[in-house]
């Protein structure tokens, strides 16, 4: 699946998106597999409450499946204005 990266969590990773495989199937247990690759990935996860989570550009929570997503989206909250 793509993994997409924005705002500070994409500075923080470094990437923008990347092709993961994963065994993961909720996305809080794909972002415990991202956070255990490097500290770049611990670091940009280490507070979830700052964190959206997007599967397939639909706005979803932490224990949401992944089974069947072709894309999860990782992004700090957005602001109207």
């Amino acid at each position: 699946m793509d993994v997409l990266y924005f705002a500070w969590v994409r500075e923080r990773i470094g990437l923008p998106r990347e092709k993961v495989e994963t065994s993961a199937t909720t996305v809080a247990e794909l972002v415990a597999e991202l956070s255990n690759r490097e500290e770049r990935y611990e670091i940009a996860f280490s507070d979830l409450s700052a964190l959206r989570v997007a599967i397939d550009q639909e706005l979803a929570d932490f224990d949401a499946p992944i089974a069947d997503a072709r894309e999860v989206a990782f992004f700090p909250p957005m602001t109207g204005g």
